[in-house]
């Protein structure tokens, strides 16, 4: 990657040679709204502010492409200029207003979809809003229209108190039920809450995921513990810089510290 998208070059530690995490930026909701008291988990994004954010990644040189595609250009030398785009929860508003955004601006990304909760609403998020969540059609429409579809589980749980039978149900389960709905298996997941143990990350890979999402990791960060950088409505060119910056630091001190 470019010196706006990664770090140095990963340092050997011991055995192992640990790799730099590409930087991933995490949206939920994109729709239009005044009152912040309208978004209490800041989790919502207008369109014009999505539109300013992919213009600003432009001017740097960067293009919004799903994980799966990141990681894939990353393994074979070709990602600079290349930053992953990701929306959880599957909400419609990705049809109605993400999609027309990222034809525009020639970006792909990844949506976390839940198909235990097919038509429904967030009903995960106490304080509201309700949003509605994508249909199986509204899901197969998105993948048609060239965006990766990734798991979140079933119902939005938190996987680290689930038991072991509910985590593969969450896990297996909600993978299959997306290949009957796209034709596809998806390749990544997204912990709901950003929620994850050893286990939990264990349990993903053991369910044959290539990749998953999480926020923050820590010292479990990897392939299948990637963390994003949350994005809000505030965040224009000057906040998205300093996020970046944060991310090539976390990532330097992760590959270089013991």
């Amino acid at each position: 990657m470019s010196a706006d998208t990664d770090t140095a070059p990963a340092a050997v530690v011991g055995p192992a040679r640990r790799t730099a995490s590409p930087w991933v930026l995490m949206y939920h909701s994109v729709a239009e709204f005044t009152d912040p008291a309208e978004d209490p988990y800041g989790i919502t994004v207008t369109p014009g502010a999505l539109e300013v954010q992919l213009l600003w990644l432009r001017s740097r040189g960067l293009r919004g492409v799903s994980v799966g595609e990141l990681l894939r250009a990353r393994d074979a030398g070709r990602a600079a200029g290349l930053v992953g785009l990701t929306f959880d929860d599957g909400y419609t508003d990705f049809l109605t207003h993400v999609l027309p955004l990222l034809r525009r601006h020639d970006c792909t990304a990844t949506l976390f979809v839940l198909p235990g909760r097919l038509g429904v609403d967030n009903v995960w998020d106490p304080l509201g809003p309700r949003k509605s969540l994508l249909t199986a059609e509204g899901i197969r429409e998105v993948a048609a229209a060239g965006q990766e579809i990734g798991s979140h589980g079933l119902l939005h749980q938190d996987l680290t108190a689930a038991t072991d039978d509910v985590l593969r149900q969450e896990l297996q389960g909600s993978r299959d039920l997306l290949r009957e709905l796209t034709g596809n298996l998806p390749e990544g997941f997204c912990y709901p809450y950003g929620h994850l143990d050893a286990r939990v990350v264990a349990a993903t890979r053991a369910a044959g995921y290539g990749y998953a999402c999480a926020i923050d990791p820590g010292r479990l960060a990897g392939p299948h513990a990637l963390p994003r950088t949350h994005i809000s409505q505030a965040d224009g060119g000057a906040r998205l810089r300093v996020k970046q910056v944060r991310h090539q630091a976390r990532e330097l001190r992760r590959v270089v510290l013991p």
